[in-house]
């Protein structure tokens, strides 16, 4: 039986790819990791950018404690079951009245994991509204597996290689995903979307973490990724240590081991290094 969700709500995510919204924090506890953030960002001399925005769990004991958030893990044990990793979790920051946009994709594209039963719980730091460019789902397209995808690296699409379905979607189809702070949205690693950009005078803040049960595999590199609940059986990844301090040097070091891998894995067949800034 579901700990939290229905049998129903596991039901229609199973069918539609997506699931929308579950309140896992009060609005004031979203805000506070805000200010993490920002606190941050206001140390470093302007927004978070590049590999920095990549596995925050590893860099920031904030990021840690969000990834590992009860109320979060409860609802992706409902999905994904007990023995639960988290390989990755990335902000999504539209700056306000930013042409930033994300093109209509699918998360496994370049991503090498098999099979594909990952699931991205993507928390509101701040409201998303019609103007802050929310997140279009297109239901039941993780059904088709997956797309071809052609790459673009335009410099305003937020994703790593700005790449894009070809195929044509059809936006009067798509669910808008609206949330207010401290609620999550669910969708499936081949679930098509997308996002418009930002037009509020206010940034978009979003976390994206990705969590996959321990019998997933890396099909491109040695990848690392933290077991956050249950335990690991299989031991297909090295296991990603929990940071003692923001960005102190040990979790710095264990950061850019991991940012190295999973570049290596996104950004394979082309010369790129980085993350996009």
């Amino acid at each position: 039986m579901p700990k939290v969700l229905s049998q129903e709500t596991v039901a229609e995510y199973q069918r539609d790819g997506f699931f929308f919204p579950i309140r896992v924090m009060s609005a004031e506890d979203a805000a506070g990791y805000r200010a993490k953030l920002e606190a941050y960002e206001t140390l470093t001399g302007g927004p978070i950018g590049s590999n920095m925005r990549h596995k925050v769990n590893v860099l920031f004991t904030w990021g840690n404690e969000i990834v590992r958030h009860p109320a979060i893990l409860d609802v992706v044990e409902d999905v994904l079951g007990p023995n639960i990793l988290c390989w990755s979790s990335s902000f999504f920051i539209k700056e306000a009245q930013h042409p930033g946009y994300i093109s209509f994709h699918q998360d496994a594209t370049y991503w090498g994991l098999d099979p594909p039963d990952v699931m991205t719980a993507w928390l509101a730091f701040t409201p998303v509204t019609l103007e802050t460019g929310p997140m279009q789902f297109l239901p039941g397209s993780h059904k088709q597996m997956q797309i071809p995808h052609r790459d673009t690296f335009v410099d305003d699409n937020l994703l790593t290689r700005g790449q894009e379905v070809e195929v044509e979607v059809d936006e009067s189809e798509t669910a808008t995903v609206l949330l207010e702070p401290g609620e999550i949205s669910l969708h499936h690693v081949l679930l098509v979307h997308g996002s418009k950009p930002n037009t509020s005078p206010d940034r978009r803040i979003g976390l994206a973490v990705r969590y996959m049960p321990t019998h997933v595999r890396q099909q491109k590199v040695r990848d690392s990724a933290m077991l956050v609940r249950g335990v690991d059986e299989y031991g297909y990844y090295d296991m990603e240590p929990e940071p003692e301090a923001d960005a102190d040097d040990d979790a710095i070091a264990a950061h850019a081991d991991a940012m190295e891998r999973q570049v290596a894995a996104l950004y394979s067949g082309t010369d790129h290094t980085e993350m996009k800034k």
